[in-house]
């Protein structure tokens, strides 16, 4: 019986491909930065366990053939991409209005951390290309003779953890420099405001970006 992990040729071209693919500036990548600007490192670090919680979760659902679903269905697939596209807006419509208030945040310890991880953890669970990215990019690496399931699931685990550690670095190096934001009320307005327009963007981008039917 073949071995879980493919043959190291096989298993190195997946770990290349999935580092290039996680380095590559998305929409993950993106909230996760703005978050990481808007409200400091921590809120940066949490989105990205959120996100990688909801990424998880499309792995999963690609392997469970949540994927076939949105291949054979149009509207399954646009419901979850216009739940989620609108959720990108509410979020950003959410930080204009913070944008008003003139009260200073001290951005690493007033930031609501559940609602934080709970926003990362929904805008990347409403994601269906997720999920379809996952059921046709993780076949392409897996060995005869063993559960598709068990493989797909194993890989896009991995996958999802590599993907965790890059957008970790992404909140970190954008976090570094959140601080000099927060002393400059001006700036700090500014940013709130970048944010939330940037969020909406963000929505109405991911609602228009892309195939309308996924067949």
């Amino acid at each position: 019986m073949t071995e879980l992990p493919p043959s190291w040729p096989l298993f190195s071209a997946f770990l290349l491909a999935s580092l290039v693919l996680a380095l590559t500036p998305g929409p993950g990548v993106f909230y996760v930065v703005t978050r990481s600007l808007v409200q400091g490192r921590r809120s940066g670090l949490l989105s990205v366990a959120g996100v990688a919680l909801g990424n998880l979760g499309n792995a999963l659902a690609a392997s469970l053939g949540l994927a076939a679903l949105f291949a054979v269905s149009a509207a399954a697939f646009m419901i979850v991409k216009y739940a989620g596209a609108l959720y990108l807006v509410y979020l950003g419509v959410r930080m204009l209005h913070r944008a008003q208030d003139e009260t200073p945040v001290a951005l690493d310890r007033d930031a609501p951390l559940g609602r934080i991880f709970r926003d990362g953890f929904i805008v990347a669970l409403l994601n269906p290309k997720t999920t379809v990215f996952f059921a046709a990019f993780l076949p392409q690496f897996l060995s005869p003779g063993m559960p598709p399931m068990l493989q797909t699931m194993a890989l896009g685990a991995l996958f999802v953890a590599i993907a965790a550690v890059t957008d970790s670095a992404y909140a970190l190096a954008a976090g570094a420099i959140a601080p000099a934001l927060a002393r400059a009320r001006g700036v700090r307005r500014f940013g709130r405001r970048l944010g939330g327009g940037m969020f909406i963007g963000l929505g109405v981008f991911t609602a228009l970006a892309g195939p309308r039917d996924p067949r």
